[in-house]
């Protein structure tokens, strides 16, 4: 306070982003909403965001340093931004990739603004770098799912059987519980259970994935998904979900018929 005017001074912090999604504001303007390290979900307004310069690099997909700057907390505030990973060129070259980050973005877009997240944050990073095949694509939307899911409040129990405590022969998910069942123990309802795939059981490695594996981890994590998060808001399944398990399948229908 100084002579009888109160001055604010502004807020600002800088921080590692992932570009979730962009919206035009006015003539040139954007309005960017990044996945940031520290910072969770955040949006703000990047000047000339909407102009040829800029667009290349607010693509879904793409890392960028930020410093964002309000004059509160509470208000919208503005990013300067500089590219430290643009990937969006490789994703949006494959109809997987295009399908895969507009999903992984959605998902995303669950988590309370403003919350720090960083794990996740490391997780859709990390996925993000290995999208260029669909097959280690899938298992790692598959993976940021479950990571989602436990994030969010309703992680599965999948390190030991629901029913016998074994920690063994994981090979089945009750789909009441989201606990896991042994070989043993869910054989006599094997039919009522949801099928564990090898590349989700803990502890145990597992050679070449298969079409089904992939499908089973999707119809895991849909269905849970779909059950306390997506359906309480009054949503659904994304579009984009449905188009990655569809390039998936037909990608790997192609590679079943060329193959000798």
């Amino acid at each position: 306070m100084k002579d009888g005017i109160r001055y604010t001074l502004p807020m600002e912090w800088t921080d590692e982003g992932i570009v979730l999604g962009v919206r035009r504001h006015g003539e040139s303007s954007a309005i960017v909403e990044l996945l940031t390290r520290a910072h969770g979900r955040h949006l703000g307004l990047v000047r000339g965001g909407a102009g040829s310069r800029m667009r290349p690099l607010l693509q879904p997909g793409n890392s960028v340093g930020a410093v964002w700057r309000a004059r509160l907390d509470e208000h919208l505030g503005t990013y300067a931004v500089e590219g430290l990973k643009l990937r969006a060129a490789a994703l949006l070259a494959s109809s997987h990739g295009v399908y895969g980050v507009t999903h992984l973005a959605s998902i995303a877009r669950l988590l309370p603004e403003r919350d720090p997240h960083e794990e996740i944050f490391a997780l859709l990073e990390h996925s993000l770098d290995d999208f260029d095949d669909i097959g280690s694509a899938a298992v790692h939307v598959i993976h940021f799912e479950l990571a989602m899911l436990a994030e969010l409040g309703f992680g599965l129990a999948l390190e030991n059987c629901a029913v016998t405590g074994e920690t063994t022969d994981l090979v089945y998910v009750s789909p009441k519980s989201g606990g896991a069942v042994s070989r043993t123990a869910g054989e006599p309802w094997r039919d009522r259970l949801l099928r564990l795939p090898p590349f989700l059981r803990q502890g145990e490695m597992h050679g070449d994935l298969t079409e089904q594996d992939l499908q089973d981890g999707f119809r895991l994590t849909g269905l849970f998904l779909l059950r306390h998060v997506l359906e309480p808001r009054g949503q659904g399944h994304s579009d984009a979900r449905a188009g990655f398990i569809k390039a998936l399948s037909r990608q790997q229908a192609g590679a079943a018929i060329s193959a000798p």
